[in-house]
């Protein structure tokens, strides 16, 4: 399908939705992202096909690196590169011109304002339309990068997302050394192997709360599942 218009990358604010370019995300993930996350960190999955293989859908995962986005997009094949739109604070990836026109242009990331206030844009807005155009939309309810390997409450903002498209799959994910490969502060990734686990989707629909305490005996399921030892 053709692109939309682009107006430049600097200027974009919250809730703006620019798509990313085809060309520019398939270069940058089979020729970068690929080799080192394949690779580099001998990346392990488990339960591959619970995986959606179309949108729309919404994917869950828990945050302690900056490669969490890009490891959950190696997931899927090259076809669907645009349609998975990871969601980002807009208050980071849209802080310069050069990180706006990656995020966005390269990840096709759905910025999304985490400030509170008055008048503010609904943050949910971007991620409810990339649903309805049928996109994978990839969550992080933690909020922020937390702790290596350590799982944060989940924020209720996925719950009123899945409640307002109930017919989408809701798919937990638990990402394992990631944290220890690129943890918050570093700029550098070093070879750690890496865990994906991926959970039996959950139906949207549900109460906020509920959904999200569902999704959190998901993740505590996955993480048993694995059996992790402890980290130093």
């Amino acid at each position: 399908m053709p692109e939309e218009p682009q107006s430049a990358a600097g200027d974009a604010r919250p809730g703006d939705d620019r798509r990313p370019s085809r060309l520019l995300q398939t270069l940058f993930f089979w020729l970068l992202v690929r080799p080192v996350v394949l690779v580099g960190l001998g990346l392990n999955v488990r339960h591959r096909e619970r995986l959606p293989r179309r949108g729309p859908a919404i994917l869950v995962a828990n945050h302690n690196s900056h490669l969490d986005a890009v490891v959950l997009m190696t997931l899927f094949p090259t076809r669907l590169l645009p349609r998975l739109r990871p969601v980002a604070a807009a208050d980071y990836f849209l802080s310069s011109r050069p990180l706006a026109w990656f995020s966005q242009r390269v990840m096709g990331i759905l910025p999304v304002d985490r400030g509170g206030g008055a008048g503010r844009r609904d943050p949910l807005a971007g991620a409810s339309a990339a649903l309805a155009r049928g996109d994978v939309v990839i969550l992080f309810p933690e909020g922020t990068r937390g702790e290596p390997e350590r799982i944060a409450a989940f924020k209720t903002g996925v719950g009123h997302l899945a409640r307002r498209h109930p017919g989408v799959p809701v798919v937990p994910v638990l990402l394992h050394g990631l944290g220890k490969s690129l943890p918050r502060g570093a700029f550098v990734p070093v070879p750690f192997f890496c865990d994906v686990f991926v959970g039996e989707p959950l139906p949207g629909g549900d109460e906020p709360r509920a959904l999200v305490a569902a999704l959190g005996e998901r993740m505590s399921a996955l993480a048993a599942e694995g059996r992790f030892p402890d980290w130093d």
